[in-house]
């Protein structure tokens, strides 16, 4: 089973960048896919990028052109560069994987497509 730790938040101003890790621990990174959602305070976790192990990737359209998710199997690491950063991308951050992808080479955007979550981090933007 694979197990996520995520970090890389902070406290940045409106139009800086970061980078968030997620480190995964566990036999079947490699063949998992992953995502990154966020939450913000009262409304639902919504996608904002994945990609599967074989390295195709999806965004949501509030960050097309701004984020940029990667992997690297090798270190079982991905990451989420976030470039531009909007107050509205203030939020706690989730790294999710998909652990039984039974050789598919897929990504989901669906919250309950991921069965294995990180503890999140917190992004704040301040404007």
């Amino acid at each position: 089973q694979v197990q996520l730790v995520e970090s890389g938040g902070g406290l940045v101003q409106a139009g800086g960048s970061l980078r968030l890790s997620c480190v995964a621990s566990g036999p079947t990174f490699r063949k998992s896919a992953m995502g990154w959602f966020r939450q913000a305070p009262g409304k639902e976790r919504e996608v904002v990028a994945a990609i599967s192990w074989g390295g195709g990737t999806t965004y949501a359209d509030s960050v097309k052109g701004r984020f940029t998710i990667s992997r690297d199997n090798n270190k079982d690491t991905v990451w989420l560069q976030m470039n531009s950063l909007k107050p509205e991308d203030t939020a706690v951050y989730y790294c999710a994987a998909i652990s039984r992808c039974n050789g598919r080479d897929y990504y989901s955007t669906s919250v309950n497509g991921y069965d294995v979550w990180g503890q999140g981090t917190q992004v704040t933007v301040s404007s």
